[in-house]
């Protein structure tokens, strides 16, 4: 049984606490992490949801999930790095990219830079299915094609300005 902590519209700990799979009322959010690990070169790290997942099956996307009840966004962004990749890299190659909040939750973007290989990894097989880097351009491309999760155009930004710095923009429709 998994537990998140409660947020309130602030993105502020509500001291109150639920169990995954419950419904949230309005107003009510729980914490969310995604981490972009970023090579030397550019290249991203994604992974494919396995394919018997109850939410996204088989669909590409960021690593990441929910915060559980006492985790703060660097604890839960640590422990899912960890437990879907299989990777631990040091403090100093993690930096805070921002916050979004969503339809019930905020989600704390996180950036990794790490030039290891694909064979490095430890997949968690109940979430992972593969994982493989991909350039902008392919990334983009595969968020045309509807092969990545959209996550929106103003997460995009945020995490393309984080990777890339500034300059081009968050393709259309994402």
């Amino acid at each position: 049984m998994e537990v998140w902590d409660l947020l309130d519209a602030r993105g502020e700990p509500t001291g109150k606490t639920m169990i995954r799979g419950e419904k949230l009322r309005q107003g009510q959010y729980h914490l969310v992490v995604h981490i972009w690990v970023a090579d030397s070169q550019g290249r991203l790290l994604v992974q494919r949801r396995a394919d018997h997942l109850a939410l996204m099956p088989g669909v590409w996307a960021a690593t990441g999930g929910s915060a559980v009840h006492g985790e703060d966004s660097i604890t839960a962004a640590r422990r899912e790095l960890r437990e879907e990749l299989g990777l631990s890299v040091p403090p100093e190659a993690w930096s805070y990219i921002g916050r979004l909040r969503r339809r019930n939750s905020f989600s704390d973007l996180w950036l990794v830079r790490w030039d290891g290989v694909e064979g490095a990894l430890s997949l968690q097989e109940e979430e992972v299915a593969e994982a493989r880097w991909v350039t902008r351009e392919e990334l983009e491309k595969m968020l045309r094609e509807k092969t990545f999760h959209n996550y929106g155009r103003p997460y995009f930004e945020k995490v393309f300005r984080a990777v890339y710095g500034g300059g081009r923009t968050a393709p259309s429709g994402g």
